[in-house]
């Protein structure tokens, strides 16, 4: 593998330490039903099958209701995988949405549902196999272990803990830092105790790796796309075709890495 552990390993959450995604398909009909009121409030049998083959395209959770709209209107999965950045803010102009609005349904039905059956909920996400040993793993190891995700950081914290993972909240940068994931790093390096710092970042979407890489003074950043992930083939082929970032498998990532 690559030798040498780093002072700083940070990783994200949703498709590199958990898959989610019964629960973001379960969470984002009720919202998409809360939003829209369709007639019919039970999908389509083929529809969260179709939303999992997108599901690379949602950078934030509020997509996922609008990209269950994008389905429902029928805009083809070819057009979603290929112009889904101009494709949501034309959804929220169509029906006068904002995504803080989307976002704060979306929360608070997560928290309804984890306030009113909290085992039901966490029951629909999957840690990746070998996973959470690893994490545990470099807890105990001389490595600082960080948290940097899309995902509120109070999820995070009871997924983990359902685990018997117990990592400080500080060590969690969720949504409510409301920070582009490379300050974050930027932030981490900056604070780390330890010099010189090396940071390593494990991130399933390969468009975050490429905003570090464009932060000339995160260089010497460690980068890797995780590809047991939310991302597609076409994604994992740039990451192999570009120098500074590793594709990782997942055997690798609980069996060689970084290096304990």
């Amino acid at each position: 593998m690559t030798g040498n552990s780093p002072t700083i390993l940070a990783l994200d959450f949703d498709g590199v330490i958990c898959d989610g995604l019964i629960e973001y398909f379960e969470v984002a009909w009720r919202t998409y039903c809360q939003i829209w009121s369709p007639v019919d409030k039970t999908p389509a049998d083929d529809l969260a099958l179709r939303f999992y083959r997108l599901r690379p395209v949602i950078e934030t959770g509020w997509e996922m209701p609008v990209l269950i709209k994008a389905l429902v209107d029928k805009i083809s999965e070819s057009s979603i995988l290929q112009e889904w950045t101009t494709i949501t803010p034309q959804i929220l102009l169509n029906h006068n949405l904002q995504s803080q609005k989307i976002s704060a349904e979306l929360d608070n039905l997560r928290d309804e549902w984890i306030t009113t059956d909290l085992d039901g909920w966490l029951s629909l996400h999957k840690f990746y196999p070998g996973v959470v040993e690893k994490i545990k793993l470099t807890i105990e190891s001389e490595t600082k272990l960080y948290i940097v995700t899309t995902k509120e950081g109070r999820f995070v914290q009871q997924l983990l803990q359902r685990e018997g993972v117990n990592l400080a909240p500080a060590a969690i940068f969720g949504k409510e830092v409301k920070r582009p994931k490379y300050e974050i790093l930027r932030e981490l390096i900056h604070k780390a105790e330890k010099k010189p710092v090396s940071l390593w970042f494990v991130e399933d979407r390969i468009k975050t790796l490429q905003l570090v890489q464009q932060q000339t003074d995160l260089e010497n950043v460690k980068l890797f796309l995780a590809d047991w992930g939310y991302n597609t083939q076409t994604e994992r082929k740039a990451a192999q075709d570009d120098s500074r970032i590793q594709l990782l498998t997942l055997p690798q990532f609980t069996k060689d890495f970084p290096g304990w």
